[in-house]
């Protein structure tokens, strides 16, 4: 176990380092410089190179980043250039709103997928189960700068009955805050619908087949008794995973939808520091997001424990991790 835990932390920690090098070295790469957002365009050539000097950035790649990566692991990710603030507070003023996108986003793909796909493994290849995989595919195939606009128009403009842009922090107004939150949750939310109702779907319609719930029917048990009784839990695993795939990388990849909608989170954070060249808010943002995606990881793990006990208690086998991965016969054994 701890072998284990002590592998998949070093496998982070190499992540971590990969990602951070590799968001450094195509900052640098880009055109223009933090100095000369400082200075304006009237700069000239030797104020722009004075600048760079002052704030460190006429060394040499690597020192840069060994410089910034030793301040990191004592838990300073360092100070924006443009606006003075530590990017660990600038990071904490806008998380909230970015966990709240996000985890709102997943509750809805959860809410509306969940149903959906027990109706589709109920009636498979029914003219229901096609209808649903029709809207399904279709909810797929729009990104969310494209679900953004669209919903913007519908509920926004014609129906007038939600914002199209502006926050309210939930402190203030619980009520404003979710008007405002909704469309944008909801433009995120369309991929991962479809994403979860084909993954629960399938491994419902595998579990349906198996020889314990062909038991259970044949006791008169009835349909809906069978489905969240004996097959909707151990057809949960893969929805487990990619649930917790999805929230960090919600947490991480709403940079387009709060542009679009002008959302004061990690994203719109990200999105500005990139233009402005701010390398030092860039790569702390890139380093936490990445930090979040493997401690997720890690609780989804753990909750293959909460779902299915045996997990938990099964011994380190070929034999044990062959039962873990066919729950539906170790019942019936």
């Amino acid at each position: 176990m701890w072998a284990n835990a002590a592998r998949r932390v070093g496998y982070a920690l190499l992540v971590i380092l990969l990602v951070t090098i590799g968001v450094q070295a195509l900052m640098a790469m880009a055109p223009g410089s933090v100095a000369e957002v400082i200075l304006g365009e009237a700069a000239t050539p030797d104020a722009v190179a004075a600048m760079n000097a002052q704030l460190g950035y006429d060394r040499p790649f690597i020192v840069q980043y060994l410089d910034w990566l030793f301040s990191a692991l004592q838990g300073d990710l360092g100070v924006s250039p443009i606006t003075h603030i530590p990017v660990m507070d600038a990071i904490m003023q806008r998380l909230p709103v970015t966990i709240e996108l996000a985890v709102l986003a997943l509750s809805i793909a959860l809410i509306v997928a969940v149903p959906l796909a027990v109706l589709s493994a109920t009636f498979p290849n029914r003219p229901l189960d096609r209808g649903i995989n029709g809207v399904t595919s279709a909810f797929l195939s729009i990104p969310a700068f494209v679900a953004g606009p669209v919903l913007v128009y519908l509920f926004a403009v014609t129906m007038k009955s939600l914002p199209a842009l502006g926050w309210t922090p939930i402190s203030e107004d619980v009520g404003e805050n979710l008007r405002g939150a909704i469309l944008p949750a909801l433009a995120v939310a369309l991929t991962e619908i479809a994403a979860f109702h084909r993954v629960l779907r399938a491994d419902l319609i595998g579990t349906l087949r198996e020889d314990y719930v062909s038991a259970a029917r044949a006791k008169g048990m009835s349909r809906s008794y069978v489905m969240f009784r004996h097959a909707f839990r151990p057809s949960s695993f893969s929805l487990l995973t990619i649930s917790g795939l999805s929230l960090a990388r919600l947490i991480g990849g709403t940079i387009i939808v709060e542009s679009l909608f002008v959302l004061p989170g990690i994203g719109q954070l990200i999105s500005t520091s990139i233009i402005q060249r701010d390398v030092v808010t860039v790569q702390g943002v890139v380093a936490f997001i990445a930090i979040g995606f493997v401690v997720i990881n890690m609780v989804v793990d753990l909750g293959y424990g909460i779902i299915d006990p045996r997990v938990r208690r099964a011994p380190v086998s070929k034999k044990s991790s062959t039962t873990a991965k066919t729950p539906g016969k170790a019942v019936s054994a």
